[in-house]
């Protein structure tokens, strides 16, 4: 890891509206340019059903590993900003969305706030979020389940979430 940069985290992507894959590969761009964050890889773009309101298209997701030295707050706020600079409307939840970054864990730190839970408190039963993490680390642990992400995939039923993957490969971006 790079000077300055202390804890690994992970962020889920999604999107739903428009061009899927380029509002992915857009706000991985941007995450790029956000200080004291290093993008270091990308998982592989999956296709899965939306959870929610069922008149919606379907999600492209990915997860990235970040490098950062930003408190979760303020990774919060990055990603939140970036969001909004993209064109994210919230008008109703689990709808459907241009952009949705989320973050996942926070190397191994638990924070439980009002509209900040860490790790994301659904993630261990969205294959949508376990298939492109078990790419990046399959044998590490959920921080408080005591599982890998590897087992909680697999107890996650099929039809919960990823219906195929795109053809883009998990990319190793810096080191």
């Amino acid at each position: 890891m790079r000077e300055g940069l202390e804890v690994l985290a992970y962020i889920g992507l999604g999107s739903n509206l428009g061009d899927r894959e380029n509002n992915l590969s857009e706000a991985l761009n941007r995450m790029r340019s956000v200080a004291g964050l290093s993008l270091l890889r990308v998982s592989s773009f999956h296709e899965s059903e939306p959870i929610g309101p069922p008149d919606q298209p379907d999600f492209l997701n990915a997860v990235a590993e970040v490098a950062t030295s930003l408190p979760p707050r303020s990774l919060l706020g990055a990603t939140q900003r970036i969001e909004l600079e993209m064109g994210r409307i919230r008008s109703r939840h689990w709808g459907p969305r241009l952009i949705d970054l989320d973050i996942l864990l926070y190397g191994d730190r638990l924070v439980s706030e009002h509209d900040l839970v860490i790790p994301h408190p659904m993630m261990h039963v969205r294959r949508f979020v376990l298939a492109p993490l078990c790419e990046l680390v399959p044998n590490e642990e959920h921080p408080t389940l005591g599982l890998t992400f590897s087992q909680l995939l697999r107890r996650v039923k099929w039809d919960a979430g990823v219906q195929g993957l795109s053809t883009q490969r998990t990319q190793v971006l810096a080191r």
